[in-house]
């Protein structure tokens, strides 16, 4: 499985980079460069500027979001959990919502230094504060009760849409649409520097939900089961919670809000190769990677030279399967 993954990954790659509104082609800059010809102007642009950081991006942001699912669902033991669920996606967008609102306020010096990453690094901050008001919640005499942590999750989610609806009210005409097209979701503003910026968290968070897979399987049987077979419950709580909220954190920071790969990956993935999540985990990331590349590749040549939000193709791929599984679980499909 985990080869066919690898194999599906490398191929759509190669449709992301080769497929878009520009006619610059890998294959035409490969036989360019294997006969020493010297490259065309515009192929680097396309493909060095902007195809390949859109491509680093994304199966950074899908891989963060699918394994961010697979370590919610085996922590909260819901199968119907997401990475929103621990406040990231709440904070993160009503900090993505002040500063776009209320970035007009801001000295005009410190908003040109600032640029674009005004609204990525309140959105980070956003998701990452909400998260730690969460855990703050959720914890009494060093126990995490992930139950108090769902209600209190639902009750932030609601507070920050509220503030987040006054500061939309008062929004100009400009703004609402750059809050439309930041919650809808875009790989559109990849830069080398914002994947240069991505990678490093994305990647250390990656690498540390591999190192939770025994007490994920562990935590499936119950936390009184986990605890008496010598896993660390609580330590393995908080290193979940904590890494959920840095990939998704910065995953929503830089692409938007972008649904349904936390809740569809994990769900097919399950159902071809068990429940075990040290298969599960590593084939999440290169499942979620290559689903977000495929509806990338959508999103900018369904309707090209314009370019669909990614969001709403995510959504209209995601809402069916997802709704699939669900009836598949439930046996009425055979009725």
């Amino acid at each position: 499985m985990t080869i066919a993954l690898i194999v599906l990954l490398g191929l759509v790659s190669l449709i992301s980079l080769t497929q878009g509104a520009s006619g610059a082609s890998v294959w035409r800059l490969l036989t360019d460069l294997s006969a020493g010809r010297e490259l065309e102007q515009l192929d680097r642009v396309v493909l060095w500027d902007i195809r390949l950081p859109r491509l680093l991006m994304g199966m950074l942001v899908g891989a963060g979001l699918a394994v961010s699912g697979v370590v919610m669902q085996g922590l909260f033991r819901n199968p119907l959990a997401d990475p929103g669920i621990v406040g990231v996606g709440a904070g993160a967008g009503l900090g993505a919502i002040c500063a776009i609102v209320l970035g007009g306020f801001l000295p005009v010096a410190l908003r040109d230094w600032a640029g674009s990453w005004l609204i990525i690094g309140a959105a980070f901050l956003g998701g990452w504060g909400s998260t730690l008001i969460l855990y703050r919640v959720a914890t009494r005499r060093g126990q995490t009760s992930v139950a108090t942590m769902l209600l209190a999750g639902i009750a932030l989610g609601a507070f920050a849409g509220a503030i987040g609806g006054i500061l939309v009210y008062i929004a100009d005409d400009r703004q609402l649409r750059d809050l439309t097209f930041w919650g809808m979701g875009s790989l559109a503003g990849a830069t080398w520097l914002k994947v240069m910026s991505l990678a490093p968290v994305m990647l250390g968070s990656l690498a540390t939900t591999l190192f939770l897979a025994h007490g994920l399987n562990g935590l499936a049987l119950g936390e009184a089961v986990a605890n008496h077979i010598g896993i660390p419950v609580q330590r393995t709580k908080n290193i979940a919670i904590l890494t959920v909220a840095a990939a998704t954190g910065a995953a929503v920071a830089v692409s938007g809000g972008i649904g349904f790969i936390g809740i569809v990956v994990p769900h097919v993935l399950r159902l071809s190769t068990g429940p075990d999540h040290h298969r599960l985990l590593p084939n999440a990331a290169l499942l979620g990677a290559a689903l977000l590349l495929i509806a990338d590749v959508i999103s900018r040549t369904v309707i090209a030279p314009a370019e669909l939000p990614i969001g709403i193709v995510t959504a209209i791929l995601g809402a069916p399967v997802f709704l699939w599984i669900l009836l598949r679980r439930h046996g009425i499909m055979g009725m």
